[in-house]
């Protein structure tokens, strides 16, 4: 279980976040919207270790993760919006960059587990920079949960994908949570807050309860 409790954080003099605290189960999936500049990839970010609060912790199974990094290494896995793969490189030996364990553990996981679920042997020896966004983001995915964490945090996942993509990286969210994974997301698309057993808004520094039912329109105008 990853528990955030009342996180602050500001750049310059501008405050980001507001206290913010959420909690997120086994088998559930925390959505949180908000526009442009509110700080969804800020909480997130925090939520991964990959930034420090002001103030406030992440807690996971009840313990500090912000005093102990190795804590977020362990059960964390983190895909930020935007891809950060080597594009000179194939997608394998990107895959083999960003794996956290030896050879013959990835290619364990390119047969029977997380590389294989998400299709990554289809285009193993093409470049990263020739990938489809698609095909790139399943290769994030599957390299972020190459520590097989038991949370999943997801950054705009099908922003700038096409539709089979997106319906892609939804089926694998789907099993992720349904094998009893966490996942915490940010996105503006219906699709994806339908994967969603609690909504949020993130407005003005807080995070505000939403009713899961909303359409496109309703949505928006909470931001």
């Amino acid at each position: 279980m990853l528990e955030a409790a009342e996180i602050w954080k500001s750049y310059r003099k501008r405050q980001i976040l507001k206290g913010v605290s959420l909690q997120v189960l086994p088998g559930h999936c925390i959505g949180i919207a908000g526009g442009n500049g509110c700080g969804k990839t800020t909480l997130l970010s925090i939520l991964a270790g990959i930034r420090r609060p002001d103030s406030g912790d992440v807690l996971i199974n009840g313990v500090s993760a912000c005093q102990n990094k190795k804590i977020f290494a362990e059960a964390v896995a983190y895909v930020p919006q935007e891809n950060p793969l080597i594009p000179e490189l194939s997608a394998k030996d990107n895959y083999r960059l960003w794996f956290r364990g030896d050879g013959k553990r990835m290619e364990s996981d390119l047969e029977n587990g997380v590389g294989r679920a998400l299709g990554l042997n289809n285009f193993l020896r093409t470049p990263a920079g020739k990938l489809s966004g698609g095909e790139k983001k399943r290769l994030s995915i599957a390299a972020a949960l190459s520590n097989r964490a038991p949370v999943l945090i997801l950054d705009e996942p099908g922003a700038a994908l096409d539709l089979a993509a997106k319906e892609q990286i939804i089926d694998y969210v789907k099993k992720y949570r349904e094998d009893g994974g966490s996942v915490i997301l940010t996105s503006h698309e219906m699709e994806e807050l339908k994967l969603c057993t609690e909504l949020f808004i993130l407005k003005d520094g807080n995070l505000r309860p939403a009713p899961l039912h909303l359409t496109s329109h309703e949505l928006i105008s909470m931001f």
